[in-house]
């Protein structure tokens, strides 16, 4: 398992760059924008890690996703801050050996490469399949989620 990104959500983008990136000295590493969803992503690294992060894309070192919801929205009750993200060797052990341990799987892997759960006390945690995804299967595949995720 490897730590991959935090991600919080931001009201104002160009305030929150000139913080993180002019004020605190974290470095732009790579931008998304969607216009479907109405959203941007910027991840940003620390310094030393943003040539390999650059390199070898976002799962390079471990990041911060910033993520600005271009439809106003308040976050209230730690909605600004959205996940946690850990790679793994297999999303499909990894998800059964949590669901045997009692975790609910509140978003099932039904792709092969993205999961996600919550902590005791409600933090949600994204689960990536390292490398290219598995190929869809079951019981994965048919699994609705559960909650909110």
């Amino acid at each position: 398992m490897r730590y991959l990104h935090t991600m919080v959500r931001v009201t104002d983008l160009d305030a929150a760059l000139d913080f993180y990136v002019n004020k605190f000295g974290l470095v732009e590493t790579r931008r998304m924008e969607s216009e479907k969803g109405r959203f941007t992503l910027v991840f940003l690294a620390a310094p030393d890690d943003a040539a390999t992060v650059k390199e070898q894309g976002s799962r390079g070192r471990p990041t911060l996703e910033l993520t600005y919801n271009w439809d106003p929205e308040v976050y209230t009750g730690g909605r600004n801050f959205g996940h946690l993200a850990y790679e793994v060797d297999d999303i499909y052990a990894t998800c059964d050996k949590l669901m045997k341990a009692g975790i609910t799987i509140n978003r099932p892997p039904r792709d092969g490469n993205m999961a996600f759960v919550r902590s005791p006390d409600n933090i949600s945690i994204e689960i990536l399949q390292k490398g290219e995804p598995k190929p869809p299967a079951e019981p994965w595949l048919s699994m609705p989620n559960t909650g909110a995720w």
